[in-house]
């Protein structure tokens, strides 16, 4: 590590900004190279070749003048890219599972039109099938949004009464709705 090395890390440590941007215009290529090579795409490198940087001046109370600036940058921008990773495997893994982007399900007519008549199928199972009070305590929870302790309050019942109706509604629907589903 050159004398210069470490009086620019000092002075960055000092907020020196001018002192920051010598450092990064003498290590930017030498680590975006480095990152390019791990993640084998020019633009992803450029990123976090770029949040390393970040990373740094938002941490620069902390940074050690005696150690090398570069070492520093390597295991920072390293735990960078095993994040991102981390985040195409997940991306991967579920991919199925995230909705495309502005994509709906009203977009197909037919899921609509299935979706309103298992409302309705619902809907008449609600009034046709649960008890009174089981009914009255469903629609406040599944139809208003209300908590159980709302419910338990406003009806002067238990929470635990509460649950129970509300477990009771679901496996009584259930039962209806399996022939549907």
């Amino acid at each position: 590590m050159s004398i210069d090395e470490k009086t620019l890390i000092k002075n960055v440590k000092k907020s020196s900004r001018s002192s920051f941007q010598k450092l990064f215009y003498q290590f930017h290529d030498q680590l975006f190279r480095f990152v390019v090579y791990r993640v084998q795409d020019a633009d992803i490198a450029k990123d976090i070749t770029q949040e390393t940087f970040l990373r740094i001046w938002t941490k620069r109370e902390s940074l050690q003048p005696e150690k090398s600036f570069f070492s520093l940058l390597a295991r920072i921008s390293t735990n960078l890219c095993y994040d991102h990773f981390r985040y195409t495997e997940v991306r991967l893994r579920n991919k199925d599972n995230i909705p495309e982007h502005g994509k709906s399900h009203f977009d197909n007519p037919e899921e609509v039109v299935q979706a309103k008549a298992i409302e309705k199928i619902i809907r008449k199972l609600v009034n046709e099938k649960l008890p009174q009070r089981c009914r009255t305590i469903f629609i406040l929870s599944r139809i208003e949004g209300m908590s159980n302790q709302e419910i338990s309050i406003k009806l002067g019942l238990s929470i635990r009464t509460v649950e129970n109706q509300i477990y009771r509604a679901l496996k009584i629907l259930k039962k209806y709705m399996e022939k549907y589903l």
